[in-house]
């Protein structure tokens, strides 16, 4: 059985949730979730999570995307990719790499971005993108994204090749939308791969008809990566036996079942991993208290008696 997470390399063409429906229909389980949608357009790293690995996604750490994008000048659409219905066309012959380059140093670190129309953002119980396939426009608010890195990797006189390593939320759509028109001459996105999400990473993903075939021959565990490594940046506390006992039957464990000798109290993490022999048992909350030991609350038991 498939326990843990598998990085698609989604196509273009398709939604994230058609990738969960086709590894629900090949793995043979109807436990499967994905985070971090992608666009139907865009491709690259989709994690999937499959049974056990769907009660570790909130506590997944995919704070920062990587994203490798295309724009194409003098283009805009309602979409702000090329999928879209073009809305205006201008001339694009007066941008300079030197320009582009000012513009991407204008829209680094933290800016200020209004979510595109055609987004999954619900207002009002509905889905952003079902307002706009009826043509309404409804005002957004304008939300706080970080801009990590911004890299021009080519420049030709019509398209822009860049690199962006951004905040969850950020929406590249937008961030190449608004730097089409610092330029003037308007922009959208004509190609958009995610290379990585937090800890899963491009070189690391599959498509789905290798994961079809290694499902078939029983090589599933090479690309598996297990609940215990997805949430690696959680502190581990191995438990002692009475506290494995404890927490196998959904009870929380004092600080004095936890191997604490091995930790340092203070870089433990908000959030914890109670393991016992390398196996992941649950997820807790650690809480630091003044004259007297920590209290573990316990979370999300992921094995149990």
């Amino acid at each position: 059985m498939i326990n843990g997470f598998i990085i698609i390399d989604k196509p273009a063409g398709i939604t994230s949730h058609d990738v969960v429906s086709r590894v629900r229909r090949i793995a043979g389980t109807r436990r499967v979730g994905h985070t971090g949608t992608l666009d139907p357009f865009a491709t690259g790293v989709l994690p999937v999570a499959v049974n056990d690995g769907t009660k570790a996604i909130p506590y997944l750490d995919e704070g920062i995307k990587c994203y490798e994008a295309l724009m194409q000048l003098g283009i805009a659409t309602d979409t702000l990719d090329i999928t879209g219905k073009v809305v205006s066309e201008r001339d694009y012959s007066s941008v300079t790499q030197n320009r582009v380059l000012d513009a991407f140093a204008h829209f680094s670190g933290t800016i200020s971005q209004i979510p595109p129309m055609y987004s999954a953002i619900k207002q009002g119980g509905q889905p952003l993108y079902k307002l706009a396939r009826q043509g309404q426009q409804v005002e957004r608010a304008a939300r706080q994204v970080e801009i990590q890195l911004l890299e021009l990797l080519l420049f030709s006189p019509q398209f822009v090749s860049l690199r962006v390593t951004c905040s969850r939320g950020t929406y590249v759509r937008t961030l190449a939308d608004d730097i089409g028109e610092m330029l003037g001459c308007g922009a959208c996105l004509k190609e958009l791969r995610r290379i990585a999400s937090g800890p899963f990473l491009l070189k690391n993903a599959i498509t789905l008809e290798l994961f079809e075939e290694i499902v078939r021959d029983g090589h599933i565990e090479n690309y598996c990566i297990t609940p215990q490594a997805a949430i690696g940046h959680l502190t581990d506390l191995q438990l002692n036996e009475i506290g494995l006992s404890k927490v196998l039957h959904g009870r929380s464990p004092e600080w004095g079942e936890i191997d604490y000798q091995s930790s340092n109290s203070e870089e433990i993490s908000s959030l914890v991993r109670l393991s016992r022999d390398r196996e992941l048992i649950a997820v807790a909350e650690y809480q630091k208290r003044a004259d007297v030991p920590p209290k573990i609350t316990l979370k999300r038991v992921f094995k149990t008696a």
